[in-house]
């Protein structure tokens, strides 16, 4: 059998035909166009799902289930899709909109909680029971998979780590509170403590290295300053990392997972960013003595919301 998965964004839809091992077979993509309201984007989703599955060269009768993976949730009790910021989508009854087109068993997850997934599938949390994906980008996203199964919690909301809040009175959030781990563990944070440290040292390397525009600013910029051994980007990251592992030790106590894997962009520092989490992180852990979580990078990068997706019907 075979399953399809849509990775819904808020610029673009991506759609595959994947195999029961989590290998994507064919793909098709368009742009999102939410200006046109749910209706349009759901007959696109169900038009790139039929293209996917005609280059892969299967039919709908080999086909399982779709799954969708969206910026936002799914109400358990209702089926309906609360509210997505990204699309402009309030009370949107994707499931059954989506079997107009196409008559399959339709599921949704949220797009971190799906690529969570998808790196338990076919990545690098695959063949453990007890993962957590951790997507540090403009936000920070997540995804907890318990017993090689997602898990929402029962209002669909569990996923939301991003939102933790690690900083009492801190940082305005977007969701409208203070002090979110997303405030500080995502690359927007790097992005604004650059341009702040900047902003009061303008003859730093950080603005140095942005002619002195400091709206050029990037989480890269900071990073790539700090691998060079620049002492000011250096002290930045060392202030991300230990917010970061703030929130990984809280995931440790919370869930007790094998491997913590990030993703999202600031996980393109690689080896070394994960060379500072893993010096920092031990001394936060509570039980020293014993194993806890091993904390890796993602693998499947922009392939995860397709095959999560797809999987939501395997489990």
């Amino acid at each position: 059998m075979f399953y399809i998965g849509v990775d819904l964004g808020g610029t673009g839809i991506k759609a595959g035909v994947v195999d029961e091992k989590g290998e994507i077979r064919a793909k098709a993509s368009c742009p999102t166009g939410v200006e046109r309201g749910y209706g349009p984007v759901i007959a696109d989703m169900a038009k790139l799902c039929l293209e996917a599955l005609e280059k892969s060269g299967h039919t709908l009768d080999e086909v399982k289930s779709i799954g969708i993976g969206i910026p936002g949730i799914q109400d358990p009790a209702t089926g309906l899709v609360p509210f997505c910021t990204n699309l402009g989508w309030h009370q949107v009854p994707l499931v059954s909109e989506m079997r107009k087109y196409i008559d399959k068993p339709v599921y949704v997850g949220n797009d971190a909680t799906v690529a969570g997934l998808a790196e338990a599938v076919a990545g690098v949390s695959a063949g453990v029971g007890t993962s957590v994906f951790v997507t540090l980008g403009t936000g920070v996203g997540g995804g907890i998979i318990i017993d090689g199964k997602p898990y929402s919690g029962p209002h669909g909301v569990a996923s939301e780590i991003g939102h933790m809040m690690t900083v009492v009175g801190g940082e305005l959030c977007t969701c409208g509170n203070r002090g979110c781990w997303e405030r500080y563990a995502s690359a927007t944070a790097i992005i604004r403590e650059g341009r702040k440290f900047a902003e009061a040292h303008p003859d730093c390397a950080i603005a140095k290295a942005v002619g002195g525009d400091l709206d050029k600013i990037e989480a890269k910029t900071v990073i790539d300053l700090a691998k060079a051994g620049d002492p000011d980007a250096a002290m930045l990251f060392d202030n991300y990392v230990t917010h970061l592992c703030v929130g990984l030790v809280n995931l440790i106590n919370l869930y007790d997972p094998e491997i913590i894997a990030l993703g999202g962009g600031v996980s393109h520092a690689g080896q070394f960013l994960l060379d500072a989490v893993n010096a920092k992180l031990p001394q936060m852990v509570f039980y020293k003595t014993m194993p806890y979580a091993r904390v890796e990078l993602a693998r499947l990068g922009n392939d995860a919301g397709i095959i999560g997706a797809a999987m939501l019907g395997a489990n």
